[in-house]
């Protein structure tokens, strides 16, 4: 009982107190310890970086119209992916899915026009749709990604969310709602899309080509700011239509179908609305796996015509390069449907499983005056996007081409609006009048004499002598060596003397929106727009100021640039949406 201190003078108070024996030697006897833990220094709490890793966890959350990924910032990549389907909507208890023999009626959820609505969240046309059933669906796909792939408790966290800076604020303000009243972020800031994939790809500014869900949209971005915008009604979920209509004609009993309601309906329109044969998920299945997009067949150029027809060289085809062609023609797919009753099995040709990608991003089996201004082709739609751009701006963005979407892992795909937009240049040139009068102007060669007669009569320039003889010296203006200029070289140290690369069509790949925004939260760039929790709940999206009016004083400037992410957020009660709330 003598060795029993006071608890106020306890020896082990404090875990700094605690040191190792000294160490006896590695070459220590039976006699002496064993191999020690070396001693480890014992930081303050707040002089390590690591220590506060979980109070400065940053979520990233990118939001699509099918799937939601998440992770957090500073990975390379994401931690998951959560598709919005039917599952995501079962109620609790609802186990009908593991009983054996069940099979789903789709028929049922796809009757009154609403084929594939179960696989999107939210749809750009706002009228009548439920904002409410947008904000539980959100609610349901972030549990299930932190449950299942970020395994955090319910403490809040910073969240950064990838949005489409196009998203109607309806849209906006249903997630924004849903994210602050079921999992209490402190500040939520928007990214856009666009602008992280140019920063994944490592350039400042790209033509990014979208080939979504609903729609494909074609963005300029110029020093990480959109400065134009294009789009077009085709995208995956009219390739996914198309692919439906392809295989349903080749289903014996559609055929038959088919073949009575045209006998019926002949001499009149017919209005009836589509009726689907096959279930959306296998449909989307085919043309994910299968469908393909073939190479473009263009002709040959004005200046290729011009010269004459090429020399045609004589050489003989081996059996084995015969066979091989005729094989790849004449190849066969089987391709089994289980949606319709009873189960049917076909027989396609590969080569016709290109025709759903034709008709859904090309249709070029009409002319261009035949489109309106939201459905045009692909790469019209690219093309006439770089036209409208201003001269430097397109420069740049056309030598920064990137393909994302869900449209740009079709096989074929991005190779095909390439060589169609390069062949469009090649013919047109930037020049945004055309029609048949252009091509008779440029084909008719006494018009081209004619403009070469009144250049050639035009005023005459004064010539300039290069050198000459002054006070007896001669002086040679091409060899004169320059002054040097302290100022200007003190701003050719801070340039990158590397060629920039302008002028000419090519494509760069990026690792992904998600990608851009982790690494831009990683490095600290202050956010475009920044919503505090509190002002949020207090006012909602009508408490949202334009960018010109906030203080630039209380928050840093919108762009992109050095500082905090979060700095200013919750210090004045002004703030912004930014280009989110323009829409």
């Amino acid at each position: 009982m003598a060795g029993i201190q006071p608890s106020g003078m306890l020896p082990h108070r404090s875990v700094a107190n605690i040191k190792s024996p000294p160490p006896t030697g590695a070459g220590s006897g039976p006699g002496g310890s064993g191999p020690t833990t070396p001693t480890r220094p014992i930081i303050s709490t707040f002089a390590s970086p690591s220590s506060l890793r979980a109070e400065e966890d940053v979520i990233i959350v990118e939001f699509g119209t099918r799937k939601v990924q998440v992770g957090f910032a500073g990975d390379a990549a994401h931690r998951g992916t959560v598709w919005f389907g039917p599952e995501l909507q079962r109620r609790v208890g609802d186990f009908r899915e593991w009983q054996p023999g069940y099979v789903p009626d789709w028929r049922k959820s796809a009757s009154g026009g609403s084929w594939g609505a179960e696989y999107e969240l939210w749809c750009n046309e706002v009228r009548g749709q439920d904002m409410g059933l947008v904000g539980d669906r959100v609610e349901r796909a972030l549990r299930e990604a932190f449950t299942k792939y970020l395994l955090i408790d319910s403490r809040p966290r910073r969240m950064v969310c990838v949005l489409p800076s196009d998203l109607p604020i309806p849209l906006l303000s249903a997630v924004l709602d849903s994210v602050f009243t079921r999992f209490q972020p402190p500040t939520v800031s928007l990214v856009s899309p666009t602008v992280s994939l140019a920063v994944a790809a490592g350039v400042r500014s790209a033509l990014v080509v979208d080939l979504g869900w609903n729609e494909t949209v074609v963005t300029s971005v110029y020093e990480y700011r959109e400065v134009y915008r294009a789009r077009s009604i085709r995208g995956g979920r009219k390739l996914t239509e198309q692919t439906h209509d392809f295989l349903a004609r080749h289903i014996p009993q559609t055929e038959e179908k088919e073949k009575a309601e045209s006998a019926q309906s002949v001499g009149g329109e017919s209005v009836k609305p589509r009726d689907h044969v096959l279930s959306f998920e296998e449909c989307n299945g085919i043309a994910n796996r299968l469908v393909w997009c073939k190479p473009a067949s263009l002709g040959m150029s004005m200046a290729e015509l011009g010269e004459g027809l090429p020399t045609v060289q004589e050489h003989e085809e081996s059996d084995e390069e015969s066979e091989n062609t005729t094989r790849k023609t004449r190849a066969l797919v089987d391709i089994t449907l289980t949606s319709p009753q009873p189960a049917v099995s076909l027989q396609l040709p590969f080569k016709s499983l290109a025709e759903p990608c034709e008709t859904a991003f090309f249709d070029s089996r009409y002319s261009a005056c035949s489109f309106d201004d939201d459905e045009l082709p692909v790469h019209l739609l690219v093309y006439q996007s770089l036209l409208k751009l201003p001269l430097d701006v397109r420069s740049i963005c056309m030598s920064r081409i990137i393909f994302t979407g869900g449209g740009a892992n079709v096989l074929g795909l991005r190779q095909r609006i390439f060589d169609e937009v390069s062949h469009l240049v090649q013919t047109r040139g930037w020049d945004p009048v055309t029609g048949k009068g252009v091509d008779q102007l440029r084909a008719n060669p006494k018009l081209k004499k004619r403009g070469a007669r009144q250049a050639g009569n035009g005023p005459v320039g004064v010539q300039q002598q290069n050198g000459g003889e002054q006070d007896g010296v001669w002086h040679d203006a091409a060899n004169i060596t320059h002054e040097s200029d302290p100022i200007e070289e003190q701003l050719k140290k801070g340039t990158d003397k590397r060629r920039r690369v302008e002028g000419e069509l090519r494509a760069i790949e990026s690792v992904g929106a998600w990608s851009g925004a982790s690494l831009m939260t990683h490095l600290k760039i202050s956010a475009v727009a920044t919503i505090d929790r509190e002002l949020w709940l207090q006012h909602g999206v009508l408490g949202a100021c334009k960018p010109g009016d906030v203080d630039s004083k209380a928050h840093q400037r919108q762009s992109l640039g050095a500082g905090g992410l979060m700095r200013g957020a919750g210090g004045s009660s002004s703030w912004t949406l930014g280009v989110w709330g323009t829409t």
